[in-house]
């Protein structure tokens, strides 16, 4: 049976709760494919509140519920690139990250968008290949004194038509 998520647009005072859920998200999730420093590294990017609201401010992000708590949330850069995808590790699995993907693509390809290009985490690829996203260069990104591995994606999107007449 599947789980009732719901979707809305990101506030303003989400930040605080979205910076401890990328944290916890990638503190949590992350230790199975990246070191221990590159964890820490990855997730200080969320530290500074501050910083972070202004950059899920910088994109259309937007919130996934399940029984009124965050689980997740996911941010669109531009018309075309996947910025942002965390789930919070108690709703991992239950199609939280599914429904946030549906949503990006949709609202890429309502932005007139002929690809979504995101990158990665070496813990998110095979989720993005089972949705169609092909592997199409392998990244090194320099995050404090550590170096993360990602691989950018992208996934062709249907083309948007208008109401018939």
């Amino acid at each position: 049976m599947a789980e009732n998520i719901a979707l809305r647009p990101a506030l303003p005072a989400d930040a605080p709760a979205l910076a401890a859920l990328f944290r916890l998200s990638v503190e949590t999730l992350g230790v199975e494919d990246y070191s221990e420093a590159q964890v820490e590294a990855w997730s200080a990017l969320a530290e500074d509140e501050a910083e972070f609201a202004k950059k899920l401010a910088g994109a259309l992000t937007i919130v996934a519920t399940l029984g009124g708590a965050i689980a997740g949330f996911a941010a669109l850069k531009g018309a075309d690139a996947l910025y942002m995808l965390y789930v919070h590790p108690h709703f991992a699995r239950r199609g939280v990250a599914s429904a946030l993907c549906d949503a990006m693509e949709k609202l890429a390809a309502a932005r007139q968008a002929k690809k979504l290009t995101v990158d990665a985490s070496d813990g998110a690829e095979g989720f993005f290949a089972r949705r169609g996203y092909a592997p199409q260069k392998r990244n090194m990104t320099f995050v404090g004194d550590e170096v993360l591995g990602n691989t950018t994606m992208t996934k062709d999107l249907p083309a948007m038509t208008g109401p018939t007449q």
